[in-house]
């Protein structure tokens, strides 16, 4: 008689954390007896590491999450939640993520929110909730649910912002993960943001904020959408890392999707059937529904914010998309109904690298807003507002060690000021996998798995700073690992971190 196959699982969860370590080596313990459970505890790090964690998250049946305050900022918990949830839309549902809190009771911010707040949970707050949480996983994993409904979707959704303090006061700490809302009391202005502000005060605009992974465009969005608001304009927001990969196979079903969204988002009924009942190309229908349904119903100002754009390089309908977009901005200069409406695009990538035709592409019209690394006089305006943890000495040498990536300076500040590390420990082990950075570390290599070009890439860069193939370097630069040098054919790595860190761990 054929045995019967284990049920596997995949535990996420923020190594060396307390009491996360404790609740999930019970749990783990429980399991094995009757599931195939991976954790990863021993592993070394490298590029084959990134390859097994998805190996291992593609054969999983479930991805078990444990989330409290330590493993709610971290960039590979989420990783491993968005790589399981985008599987599960292409194989029937599976991996199930079974959600876990361990003492964590706030609401889930975006995007964590996105991909758990629809999903039944389960809760420990102390060690008698043990037992409990054990039988709970072990029914859901047999079928049944996890103890705690969904977030209802007509709950108020909890903002993550802090007032602004008066001058004397010192805000509260905020995590340096993910974007931040429009009043955060830790955001560091720009040149761009009052480019930014000017722009949107007008009507009919066009803005693309262009920059690397993690230097601020999405917070700078943010505060864009807020001065719209303000202004009396509506609002609409679109992150393209939340469609699923089927989205992006068909053009047919992607622009219709698109059309649905829109509506959806402004509480709109869905009068898709209609417009796409004519024989005419998507670009067609779609602006037509935009234009004749949308935008006549509202009969007021929208500003339609789309955040990850570049999502959308490469895909056979890239050409229609961008193309639509483009004639949007155009169309203002002859028919009124579209001067109501304001486009803001985020990329991380160079557009003209993907686009043939310059004249189809939205992203060299309207205001084009370039976002750089912070300067050494803004790495000493954030340490300011964090109470001043590091000498002028020590700003020096954290703007050394990272040339002033916002992320990165961020969360050094936060983690002296809270006084969880000390300065020294901060630029001794800032390379190391298990020091201030090594959450984000790990997550850098899993963004490179399978991708032997960039590895190569990555490889020609460090030893001879250069990048003979000009789409990997527009890759690497978009991902937010490398820049260019003093040269226009010299390339570096973004920062002396990533130089050592990758140095070390690329094969």
């Amino acid at each position: 008689m054929q045995q019967e196959r284990r049920p596997r699982i995949f535990i996420s969860y923020k190594r060396n954390a307390s009491p996360d370590d404790r609740v999930v080596s019970a749990v783990v313990g429980a399991l094995e007896p009757f599931c195939e459970v991976f954790i990863d505890v021993k592993m070394g790090v490298g590029v084959a590491w990134a390859e097994r964690i998805e190996a291992e998250l593609r054969r999983t049946d479930f991805l078990i999450p444990f989330l409290s305050q330590y493993s709610v900022p971290s960039e590979m918990v989420l990783a491993e939640i968005e790589t399981a949830h985008h599987l599960a839309k292409e194989n029937n549902g599976m991996p199930r993520i079974l959600p876990v809190r361990v003492a964590y009771d706030e609401p889930f911010v975006y995007p964590l929110s996105a991909y758990l707040n629809r999903l039944n949970w389960a809760i420990w707050h102390t060690d008698n909730d043990t037992s409990t949480l054990i039988d709970q996983l072990r029914k859901a994993i047999k079928g049944g649910n996890l103890a705690t409904p969904p977030v209802p979707s007509t709950a108020p959704q909890p903002t993550s912002g802090v007032p602004i303090p008066q001058a004397a006061a010192q805000p509260p700490l905020e995590h340096p993960e993910g974007t931040m809302p429009a009043d955060a009391a830790y955001y560091i202005e720009r040149q761009t943001d009052a480019e930014a502000l000017k722009a949107i005060s007008g009507q009919g605009v066009t803005l693309t904020i262009k920059g690397p992974r993690q230097i601020g465009k999405s917070s700078l969005l943010m505060r864009i959408i807020d001065a719209a608001a303000k202004q009396g304009k509506h609002t609409l927001y679109l992150d393209f890392q939340m469609f699923d990969k089927s989205s992006y196979q068909n053009g047919d079903n992607f622009f219709r999707q698109f059309a649905v969204l829109l509506s959806y988002k402004l509480g709109l009924e869905n009068r898709t059937d209609e417009y796409w009942n004519l024989p005419l190309s998507n670009l067609i229908r779609c602006s037509d529904y935009v234009e004749n349904y949308i935008l006549k119903t509202l009969n007021e100002p929208l500003l339609l914010a789309m955040d990850e754009v570049e999502r959308i390089f490469g895909v056979p309908f890239q050409s229609d998309f961008f193309s639509m977009l483009r004639a949007w901005h155009n169309n203002r200069a002859s028919n009124s109904a579209w001067a109501a409406l304001d486009l803001a695009l985020v990329t991380s990538t160079e557009p003209f690298a993907f686009i043939e035709d310059l004249n189809q592409s939205p992203f060299n019209v309207g205001v084009v807003l370039p976002l750089r690394d912070f300067s050494l006089e803004q790495v000493n305006e954030l340490n300011a507002l964090h109470g001043l943890p590091l000498s002028t000495k020590e700003t020096q040498q954290l703007y050394s060690l990272t040339s002033g990536h916002p992320y990165l300076v961020r969360r050094a500040l936060y983690l002296v000021a809270s006084q969880q590390i000390t300065p020294d420990y901060l630029f001794a082990e800032a390379a190391r996998l298990e020091g201030p950075f090594g959450d984000h570390l790990r997550n850098l290599l899993y963004r490179l798995r399978g991708r032997d070009e960039l590895v190569q890439g990555l490889r020609e860069i460090i030893r001879y700073h250069r990048c003979q193939d000009q789409l990997v370097y527009f890759r690497l630069s978009g991902a937010g690992l490398v820049v260019h040098g003093a040269s226009v054919h010299q390339v570096s790595m973004r920062c002396a971190l990533y130089h050592e860190f990758l140095d070390a761990n690329l094969p």
